[in-house]
Order: structure tokens, then sequence, then C-alpha cells
């Protein structure tokens, strides 16, 4: 009898670590979670799933949960990258399993990440120095990005938020998770650098008013001024190369839609996710 193969999911609380989860328990694996001691939903991985206790910034922490491994779907869930941690969790990896997928970004994809944050970019370099059969899930947004609308959505109808007609090709957090798992099952898409996303192109206003067909709401937008939504952002955070990256991005997608491809059905070999299934999906949190 073959062993079970075994696969370590990181940030695996987030938007796309549960389906990464579901998708290898379905298909027979065994599965490992990466989560911190204190984090708080974990309720969101699925039954069997094994946790274990550890952070990307402490790479000798993910000791535990590599060992004996044969591949790790590896999300880097912060906004930039540490010089000392990031080569020594990419070490730790190679030296543990032979496979990973990671999910990267657009930005990378069109050069973007070289002139604000960089992050994907570097860690990208850093598993292509390696030994490792790497895939690239280079992701245009989340469907889920959406969820950061559902509060004023529930408040009074009217979404604040620049850059209304940017024209986006964002992705069903699941089919991200199907390419990713995909390539780790079968290894068959080994150093490839694949742009995934989306089926359609929307705007984030006709993403709100789908929402708002979903719910049975009128719902509105009001564009919130560049200036004012760069201080909002770095107010809450986000380091201010990223959250120009950000605006740059979104004012250069009003121009010109962002890129969308056929990733998702030719890797899994069914059509993407509609944003108005998405929509349907998770209508309760906008009600």
């Amino acid at each position: 009898m073959s062993k079970k193969k075994t696969f370590l999911v990181t940030a695996a609380t987030g938007n796309v670590g549960p389906h990464a989860a579901a998708q290898l328990l379905e298909a027979g694996a065994a599965v490992r979670a990466l989560v911190l001691k204190d984090d708080p939903n974990t309720g969101r991985l699925p039954e069997g799933t094994e946790l274990f206790h550890g952070d990307l910034t402490d790479p000798d922490s993910l000791d535990a949960a590599l060992d004996g491994v044969d591949g790790v779907f590896l999300m880097w869930p912060f906004f930039t990258t540490d010089v000392t941690t990031a080569p020594a969790v990419t070490k730790k990896i190679e030296e543990s399993t032979r496979r990973v997928a990671f999910v990267s970004s657009v930005g990378v994809h069109i050069g973007l990440e070289r002139v604000d944050n960089n992050c994907h970019a570097y860690i990208e370099e850093l598993l292509e120095a390696t030994a490792l059969d790497w895939t690239f899930l280079r992701t245009t947004g989340f469907m889920a990005n959406a969820l950061g609308f559902a509060g004023q959505i529930r408040d009074d109808g009217t979404v604040r938020f620049p850059y209304g007609a940017a024209v986006r090709t964002s992705v069903h957090e699941a089919d991200l998770a199907a390419v990713g798992v995909t390539a780790l099952l079968t290894g068959a898409h080994t150093q490839r650098k694949y742009l995934v996303t989306g089926p359609e192109e929307l705007s984030q206003q006709e993403q709100v008013r789908i929402i708002g067909e979903v719910v049975g709401r009128e719902l509105h937008w009001q564009d919130v001024e560049h200036d004012s939504a760069r201080a909002a952002m770095v107010a809450s955070g986000w380091p201010p190369a990223y959250a120009d990256g950000a605006l740059d991005y979104f004012s250069m997608i009003t121009e010109k839609a962002e890129l969308g491809s056929t990733v998702v059905e030719d890797v899994t070999g069914r059509p993407a996710r509609t944003f108005r299934s998405w929509a349907e999906e998770r209508a309760d949190d906008f009600r």
C-alpha cells in the first residue's frame, strides 16, 4: 500500500488556505496547517486538518510542520519580506520536501512589484534558486477582497473606496487553490509561472452592483480621492510603498482592464467561477 501524501498549507486560515486544505483532503492527502498559537480563525479549516503552531518570521518554528511533507502550499501573509527570514524559510522548505506551489501576484507578472513592495518577486527569486519543483500562482485580486465592502453595504448601502472604474479579473479563492493543489498532487506544472484569474472583466462598481442584485438591495458607489485613500491605507498599517503601488495599479486598470487568463480551466479542466456565483455563496456577509 502506498503511503498517503502529506502537504503543509501556510497562512492556512485566510481566504485561500481553507480551500487548499479541503481540496487536498478530498484528494486523499494528509493536510497540515501552519497557524499561530493565538490564531482565532482555526475554525475555518476543514475537519481532518492537523494543526502545527509556527510563524514564518521564525523559520525554526517550521521544523515539525515540515518534517516528512511531500509539498507545501505557500502563502506569504505579510506586506513585505525579511531579508533574513525569507531565505531561511525557503531553505527549510528545500531541505524538507520537493514540491511547492507559491501564491504570488499579478504585480510580479507585469513587472510592477519591482517599483513598489517587491514581496512576491523576492520570494519567487529565492524559490527559483532552489532545487525545488515550484509552481508560481500569480494571482489577480481575490473575489474575497469585496468582503472589505461588507460593513458599508450593511450600514447604508454606499461603498466608499477609490477607483470604482478599475476593471478587475478577480479570481475565486477556491479556483486559485485548485490550481495550486493540482500542481502539488500531479507534479505536472513544475517550473511554471501561471497568471491565475477569474473568467470575466468587472469594474469594482460592477462587483458592488452584482452584490446588490444578489442580496436584493440597490447599492451605491462613491469614489474616494487618491490622496485621501492613501492616507487612510497608511494609517491602517499599509507600508507607504505598498499603498502607492496598489493605488497606482487601480488607476492603471481604469484605463485598461486587468489581465485575464484561462489558467484555471486549463489546469483543472473546469471553468473558473464567476463573481456572481461567489457573491451568492457569501450573500449573508452583505446582509
